[in-house]
């Protein structure tokens, strides 16, 4: 498939694109690559799955727990 360039750039028709919401653009060498972009934050996931212990006050005394500090 060829497209114009404008002066605005270049269109992907959409049913190349099929669900995808945002891609990330790059340009390596000669070559400009369009992929798919992971638009859900890592940051979000955390505590959906969390570890369970015996240990009441693991939460509060990480350090303690994960280095031995009493500080």
């Amino acid at each position: 498939m060829k497209v114009a360039v404008t002066d605005k750039g270049v269109l992907i028709p959409k049913e190349l694109l099929f669900d995808v919401e945002e891609v990330e653009i790059k340009r390596e060498n000669d070559l400009i690559i369009i992929t798919p972009s992971d638009k859900k934050d890592p940051i979000l996931g955390l505590g959906k799955n969390p570890v369970t212990c015996k240990i009441p006050d693991a939460s509060e005394n990480l350090d303690k727990y994960l280095y031995g500090s009493t500080e």
